[in-house]
C-alpha cells in the first residue's frame, strides 16, 4: 500500500516531471491524487512523506521542494520539523515572510514575492538569503544564508503554503487539519449548543479558513488528519516554590545563555458557565509578542509536589482570540509573566514574577521526574514547594469575578452577502478503498475531525454500589448510599458543600480501617472506550481518586494481548504518579516457560501472586520474584514495600484482569490494539497480494487464538477500556537513530565516550527468521519490506513487521520491540508464511542512558559489525565521529549482508545458503513442536479444519475456478494476438510481393 501511495505521488508529476509530459497527452491536468486523495493519520503521513521524498530525490535532478499548509494549531510545523529532522532538509517558515503587522493569518502580510524569489534561486542552484522576523519587536531584524549545496530538500512551512502563487514551485504538496483546529472548534460546540451553524462558528473564530485557507488544502496530495490535542505521553514535570532568597541561585542567571521573556496570559470563560468556577472548562491563552498560543482549560495533574502537564499548546492567529470574545467567552483572569530561563542539561530553572501576585516563583521543569526531584535536592532548594497553578493563586487572592451578559449568538446573524463571499467547498468525492477513517462525508475533509465523538469534557470517575438491592454500598452508613448517584470529579473535589459532606463521612468510615468498607467501595466503568492519550489521564485521575477517597494501597492491574502497549501504558503511568511496575511475567513457573507457554494462564504462579498483594494490602514488605526469560528461571528475588508516600502499585500482564487476578486489584485497565491490530492488518494485506482474501476475524482465530478465547472475556469487566491507535512504528515520536559500521573499534574507546557513572554492559544472543508468504512479488531476491522479521532473543519472540526509514548514513527504527508468544509464529505458518531466510548472532551491549553501542557478532560474517544507536540524531552522530567510523556506514540489514556474501550458484530457490536450509528447517519444526505440545495445531491440521466449512469450500472452489479462466484468458488472448498478427504480417507480405 505504502509504495502503491508514493508512486500516486510521483504520477502526479511535481514541478518538473509535469513539464515533461508530452503537450498532447490530455491526462496531463487530471491528477491521480485528487481524484482520489489519500486521507491518512499524522504517524502515517510522517511516514509517507518521508519515503515520498526519499524516493523522488533518487528520481529527479536537483531540488526536491516541499509544501506543507493547514490551518494555524492543525501541526503542521511539528510535521515539518520531524520530517527535517530525519532527512536533514532545510525548512522555510513562511512567518519570517511577514510584512510587520501583527495580523498573524492575513494574506496580504505576506511577501510572496520574496518567497518565489527565494525557492527559484534554491531550484536554480543559487544560494539565498531568507528574512528573518522577530515577534516580540514585530518587525524584520535581519537575513539568513541558504546554501542549495546544503539539502536537496527545502520544506515551506505556513498556513498559506498551498497557495495558488507557490503550488507551481512545489513538488510535493501535503496539507494537515486537526490539532487544536478541531478541538477548539468541538468545544466551542459544545460551549454554545446547536444555535449556530457550522460555517458560522469557523467564520467567527477561524475567519480566514473558509475563503482563503480551505480551498488551496484541496489540492495536497497527502492530506493528513491530525487527532493529537495532548497528551501526557510525553508530559512535562515541574518543581515550583516562592523565591525567597534570589541570590542563591543569581549565578545560573547571570549566565549569557539566560533568556528573558514576557508573557500576557488570559483565561475565557465559556459563555454557558455558571457563577461556581471550573476552570478546567476555562480556554488559556498566552500572548508572546505578536504570536497566541491557545490551550484548552487549566490541563494538569498534581501528584505529591509535582506539577505535571502536557504538551498542550498550540499557535493560533490573534483573531481567534477576537471571535471567542465576539462568542460570549469572557476574559475573568489575566496577568503578565516575567521569566528569565537557562537551561541545565535536559532540565530549565526560570525565575517567573508575576504582576498580579507580585510574587516571584523559581520553577524547575523537565521530562522525567526523577531528574528533575534529583536536581532540585543537588541545587539545595529548600523552600515550600506550591501546586497550585498561578491561576488559583489569583482566585484564591481576588475572587472569581462575577458573570457578565453574553451576547446574543445567532446563526442568522451573519448577512446573505457574505454568505456568497465565503463559498464552502464542496466534499471530495473518496472511493472506500483509499480513504482511511473519514466518520462523516456530509462535511468536507477539512472540517472532521478524525476521532468522532471528540467530546472536550472528560468524564468523571465515580463509585458504584456493590449490591444495588440494598440501594446503598455495603458496610455504609445509609447516608452513603447517594454515592451511587454522586459524581464526585478530579480534581474538583473539594468544591460544593454537599460533596465536601459526604467526603467528610467516607473518611471518617475509611479512617475506622474497616476491610468491609474498602472491599464495597467499587469504582463505576468508564461508559466508552476511549484513545491512548485520554486513557492515560483518565488512568491517572482515577488513580488519584482512588487515593482521596479509598486510602492507599491502590492497586491497578493493566491488561490486554501481546503488542497492545499495555507496559508502556504501565511505565508512563507509573512514572507520572511515582510508583512500581511488576510484570506479570515475573510469576512465570520455570517448568511452564521451558515449554514456550507464556500464554497459558496455568504458567503463572497464582499462589504467590497472592500472597505478594495480600502483603501489599496490609502495608507488609514482601518478595517479588525476578524471573530470567534467558535461563527460563527465577535468578532472585527482591523486596518491595508500599509506603504511604507513594501508595501506588501496578501490576502489568496478559492475564492481568483475570478473574482470579482481579478481584484483589482496585482498578481495572484494559489495552487493546497496538501492533496486535497492525499484525492483522499486515496479514491480511499480504494475503490480498497473493490473490487469497481473509476477514480479519478468521486472522486474528489463527494467529492469536487464544486472545479470543482466555483474553478478551476478561477485557470487558475493565474500569477503563482503552484503544491504542498509536503506531509506533511509523511514529515520529518513537525513533530510534542508528548507525551501522564494520569498522573494528577498541573496547577502550568505547569506555571512553559512554559516561562512567552510568555504564553498563549485557550480552544477548538472537535469532532472526524471516517469514514470507509464497507467491509474494520479489523480482528473484529476498526484499526485506516483504518478510515479517520474528527475533527469539533470550526465550522470547518480537515481531518486527516493517522495514525501518533509512536516510543518509542513519537507520530510523522503531525504539520498541514487540513481545508475541509461540502461538503467533505458528499461527503465521499456519497461514501459509514461509521461513525463507534466518541469521544468527551474539550481540555485546553497553549503554550509559543515551547512547548504546551494541557489537553484533553474526554467524556467518568474517568480522563483527558495530550499531550506536540513540533517540537524539545529533548524540549518536557525535559518537560515531568519537569512534572515528566516518566514511565506514553502512544502511544495509543484516539480511541484505549475509545474502550479498553468498555466491549465487550456492543459493536455493528462496534465496538461502543450502547449508542454511537444514537449520531454518529444525527451528521451524521446533516452534511448531512446542505449539503442538500446547494443543495447538500444525499447518495441515489448521488447514483441514478449515475446509470443514461447507461455504468456505464453495468459496475457495469458486476462487480456484476464477483463477484458471483468468489465467486461460489470458494464454487465449495471447495466442489469438499472436496469430492475428501472423495473418496480418503473411497478407502484408504477399500484397508487397504482387
Amino acid at each position: 500500500m505504502d509504495d502503491e501511495v508514493v508512486q500516486r505521488v510521483f504520477q502526479e508529476g511535481g514541478r518538473d516531471y509535469f513539464q515533461q509530459q508530452p503537450s498532447t497527452s490530455t491526462s496531463s491536468s487530471s491528477s491521480i491524487l485528487q481524484s482520489l486523495p489519500l486521507h491518512v493519520s499524522f504517524d502515517h503521513g510522517y511516514y509517507l512523506l518521508v519515503k515520498s521524498i526519499q524516493e523522488l530525490r533518487e528520481k529527479k535532478e536537483g531540488l526536491v521542494t516541499v509544501g506543507i499548509g493547514g490551518p494555524s494549531g492543525s501541526g503542521k510545523t511539528s510535521l515539518a520539523e520531524k520530517v527535517a529532522s530525519v532527512i536533514g532538509c532545510t525548512v522555510i517558515p513562511m512567518e519570517n515572510y511577514r510584512g510587520g503587522t501583527d495580523e498573524g493569518t492575513d494574506l496580504d502580510s505576506i511577501d510572496f514575492d520574496a518567497l518565489i524569489r527565494n525557492l527559484e534561486d534554491l531550484t536554480e542552484g543559487k544560494d539565498t538569503k531568507i528574512p528573518v522576523f522577530d515577534f516580540h519587536q514585530k518587525k524584520r531584524v535581519g537575513s539568513k544564508a541558504i546554501k542549495s549545496a546544503m539539502s536537496g530538500v527545502v520544506i515551506v512551512d505556513g498556513t498559506y503554503a498551498l497557495h495558488a502563487k507557490l503550488r507551481s514551485l512545489l513538488d510535493i504538496r501535503v496539507a494537515v487539519v486537526g490539532g487544536v483546529h478541531f478541538s477548539l472548534l468541538s468545544k466551542v460546540r459544545y460551549d454554545i449548543g446547536d444555535s449556530c451553524s457550522l460555517d458560522y462558528l469557523i467564520d467567527s473564530i477561524f475567519p480566514l479558513f473558509r475563503k482563503h485557507i480551505e480551498p488551496d488544502l484541496h489540492h495536497a496530495q497527502i492530506r493528513i488528519n491530525n487527532s493529537f490535542v495532548s497528551s501526557f505521553r510525553e508530559a512535562i514535570y515541574k518543581l515550583k516554590c516562592r523565591s525567597e532568597s534570589p541570590d542563591g541561585q543569581s549565578t545560573f542567571f547571570l549566565k549569557d545563555e539566560a533568556q528573558t521573556d514576557n508573557f500576557i496570559e488570559m483565561y475565557l470563560r465559556p459563555p454557558s458557565a455558571n457563577e461556581e468556577a471550573r476552570i478546567n472548562d476555562w480556554i488559556k491563552v498566552r500572548q508572546s509578542g505578536i504570536r497566541y498560543y491557545l490551550s484548552l482549560g487549566d490541563q494538569r495533574i498534581v501528584d505529591k509536589n509535582f506539577i505535571i502537564r502536557p504538551k498542550a499548546e498550540f499557535e493560533v492567529g490573534r483573531m481567534t482570540l477576537g471571535g471567542l470574545l465576539a462568542l460570549g467567552y469572557n476574559v475573568v483572569v489575566s496577568y503578565k509573566r516575567a521569566s528569565t530561563s537557562v537551561n541545565i542539561g535536559s532540565l530549565s530553572l526560570s525565575l517567573e514574577t508575576i504582576d498580579t501576585l507580585g510574587e516571584t516563583f523559581l520553577v524547575l521543569r523537565g521530562t522525567d521526574r526523577k531528574t528533575v526531584g534529583a536536581e532540585a535536592l543537588r541545587m539545595g532548594i529548600t523552600g515550600q514547594w506550591l501546586t497550585k497553578s498561578y491561576l488559583e493563586m489569583i482566585l484564591e487572592r481576588k475572587g472569581v469575578p462575577r458573570l457578565n451578559t453574553p451576547p446574543l449568538v445567532s446563526a442568522t446573524s451573519v448577512s446573505h452577502n457574505q454568505e456568497k463571499d465565503i463559498a464552502a467547498p464542496k466534499p471530495i468525492r473518496t472511493t472506500p478503498n483509499l480513504v482511511s477513517r473519514l466518520e462523516d462525508l456530509a462535511q468536507p475533509w477539512t472540517r472532521s475531525p478524525t476521532k468522532s465523538k471528540m467530546e472536550p469534557v472528560l468524564p468523571t470517575w465515580h463509585f458504584a454500589s456493590s449490591d444495588r438491592s440494598h440501594g446503598g454500598l455495603v458496610g455504609m452508613p445509609p447516608l452513603c448510599g447517594q454515592l451511587d448517584n454522586l459524581s464526585i470529579s478530579f480534581p474538583q473535589v473539594h468544591h460544593g458543600g454537599v460533596s465536601m459532606y459526604f467526603m467528610r463521612r467516607l473518611s471518617h468510615v475509611a479512617a475506622t480501617g474497616s476491610s468491609a468498607f474498602r472491599d464495597t467501595m467499587k469504582l463505576a466503568p468508564m461508559p466508552d472506550s476511549y484513545d491512548l492519550d485520554r486513557g492515560l489521564l483518565l488512568a491517572v485521575q482515577g488513580i488519584q481518586f482512588l487515593l482521596e477517597n479509598k486510602s492507599v494501597p491502590v492497586i491497578v492491574g493493566i491488561g490486554g494481548p501481546s503488542g497492545s502497549g499495555k507496559t508502556s501504558l504501565a511505565h508512563k503511568t507509573a512514572n507520572i504518579v511515582g510508583c512500581e511496575v511488576v510484570s506479570l511475567e515475573s510469576y512465570f513457573k520455570p517448568e511452564q516457560v521451558k515449554d514456550f507457554k507464556y500464554d497459558d494462564f496455568n504458567s503463572l504462579d497464582l499462589p504467590l501472586l497472592s500472597k505478594n498483594i495480600g502483603d501489599i494490602k496490609h502495608g507488609r514488605k514482601t518478595k517479588i520474584p525476578v524471573f530470567n526469560l534467558e535461563t527460563g528461571s527465577r535468578s532472585c528475588f527482591k523486596e518491595l514495600e508500599i509506603s504511604e508516600d507513594c501508595g501506588v502499585i501496578i501490576f502489568e500482564g496478559v492475564y492481568a484482569l483475570h478473574p482470579e487476578i482481579r478481584k484483589s486489584l482496585d482498578l481495572w485497565i484494559a489495552v487493546v490494539g497496538g501492533v496486535h491490530s497492525h499484525l492483522i492488518s499486515r496479514v491480511q494485506r499480504d494475503k490480498s497480494r497473493v490473490g487469497c482474501f481473509m476477514s480479519q476475524n478468521e486472522i486474528m482465530m489463527t494467529v492469536f487464538p487464544i486472545f479470543q478465547q482466555h483474553i478478551e472475556p476478561h477485557l470487558v469487566h475493565a474500569h477503563l477500556k482503552i484503544r491504542n491507535d498509536f503506531d509506533p512504528v511509523l511514529s515520529p515520536e518513537s525513533s530510534l537513530f542508528v548507525l551501522k559500521s564494520n569498522k573494528q573499534v577498541a573496547y577502550q574507546d568505547i569506555l571512553n565516550i559512554l559516561d562512567s557513572a552510568k555504564f553498563c554492559s549485557s550480552v544477548q544472543n538472537f535469532i532472526d527468521i524471516y517469514l514470507r508468504l509464497p507467491g509474494t512479488p520479489a523480482n528473484g531476491h529476498i526484499a526485506e519490506s516483504d518478510c515479517v522479521r520474528v527475533r527469539i532473543c533470550e526465550g522470547r519472540f518480537a515481531l518486527l513487521i516493517r522495514e525501518p526509514i533509512r536516510e543518509g548514513n542513519f537507520i530510523i527504527q522503531p525504539k520498541v520491540d514487540f513481545d508475541i508468544s509461540i502461538s503467533t509464529v505458528s499461527g503465521l505458518l499456519n497461514l501459509g508464511y514461509q521461513a525463507v531466510a534466518y541469521i544468527e548472532a551474539s550481540a555485546l551491549i553497553y549503554q550509559d542512558g543515551k547512547i548504546l553501542i551494541e557489537v553484533d557478532h553474526l554467524q556467518d560474517a568474517p568480522s563483527p559489525y558495530l550499531q550506536i544507536k540513540g533517540v537524539n540524531k545529533e548524540a549518536v552522530a557525535a559518537a560515531g565521529s568519537a569512534l572515528k567510523l566516518d566514511g565506514s556506514y553502512t544502511t544495509k540489514s543484516y539480511l541484505q549482508i549475509i545474502l550479498e556474501r553468498l555466491p549465487l550458484v550456492e543459493r536455493s530457490y528462496s534465496g538461502i545458503h543450502t547449508h542454511q536450509a537444514a537449520r531454518l528447517q529444525e527451528l521451524v519444526e521446533s516452534i511448531q513442536s512446542q505449539w503442538t505440545k500446547q494443543g495447538g495445531s500444525t499447518p495441515s491440521e489448521s488447514s483441514q479444519s478449515r475446509e470443514v466449512s461447507p461455504m468456505d469450500g464453495i468459496i475457495e472452489d469458486m476462487q480456484c475456478r476464477i483463477r484458471r479462466l483468468e489465467r486461460w484468458h489470458t494464454i487465449n488472448t495471447v495466442l489469438w494476438t499472436f496469430l492475428m498478427s501472423a495473418l496480418i504480417g503473411y497478407s502484408l507480405y504477399q500484397r508487397k510481393r504482387q
